[in-house]
């Protein structure tokens, strides 16, 4: 390989490398944000599977991270065994990343039937501040910017709504923007549009959708730099070995 090629090698190779630092980054970061929602929402949840995508998300990372660090070393040095080592790894950070966005892509069309005791929990409000329950619904509606599971007109047909007087909704119901707002259902313009559940939804699903495009990015780059790896590796010769003359 002449100078002029191997020069440019060791560059693709130092940017490649940088790349991996930001994807790794971002690949973590949508991970860590997966974990903060399902753990604000885990009541809502039949099952915690979800979060299976966002552990091997985290370990992607971390390997992206430590395989960045490494090939920015071997673009400044020749070492067989670390060139080989940095392969290693791209080869294991592919298969995480695979894993990784086939269960975040599987789990992205269960969120309805994973979802499922959301209605329940909605159904058993209280509006007791005592009540675990009852303080999830309206954090979730505050923090959120919902009402209902669908829509304000969930609460019509629940029971605390029915044991107050049928006359007012939570008053995490209440649009911020509204001061006046109290709850009324007679002023329906005043509450949240949108329910829980699609909010819910939309959140997770996007988390989810960040980390197959992540992987899209990774599976790319990795071919490119196992390619400039292999030029590099051709460069550098054989150790050779000889017996030794006792003599």
């Amino acid at each position: 390989m002449s100078d002029r090629r191997r020069k440019a090698s060791r560059t693709i190779l130092q940017l490649g490398c940088q790349l991996l630092w930001v994807v790794g980054l971002v690949v973590g970061l949508s991970g860590v944000y997966l974990l903060m929602n399902y753990r604000q929402s885990s009541l809502f949840f039949s099952h915690n599977y979800i979060t299976v995508p966002a552990f091997f998300a985290l370990t992607s990372a971390v390997f992206l991270v430590v395989s960045g660090g490494l090939g920015t070393w071997l673009s400044f040095r020749d070492c067989r065994f670390l060139q080989g080592l940095f392969v290693y790894l791209l080869i294991v950070v592919f298969c995480l990343e695979c894993t990784a966005s086939v269960l975040a892509y599987f789990y992205s069309t269960k969120l309805d039937s994973e979802m499922a005791p959301l209605s329940g929990i909605f159904q058993n409000y209280t509006g007791s501040s005592q009540d675990p329950n009852s303080r999830a619904v309206d954090a979730t509606q505050e923090e959120w910017q919902c009402c209902g599971v669908h829509d304000f007109r969930d609460w019509l047909e629940n029971p605390w709504f029915n044991h107050t007087g049928g006359l007012s909704v939570p008053r995490s119901c209440c649009n911020t923007t509204f001061p006046s707002c109290n709850g009324t259902v007679d002023q329906p313009w005043l509450l949240y549009a949108q329910g829980c559940q699609v909010k819910l939804e939309m959140v997770f699903q996007f988390v989810l959708n960040f980390i197959i495009w992540g992987s899209l990015v990774v599976f790319p780059l990795e071919v490119i730099l196992l390619m400039t790896m292999a030029q590099l590796m051709r460069d550098v010769g054989l150790m050779a070995y000889r017996v030794l003359d006792t003599k």
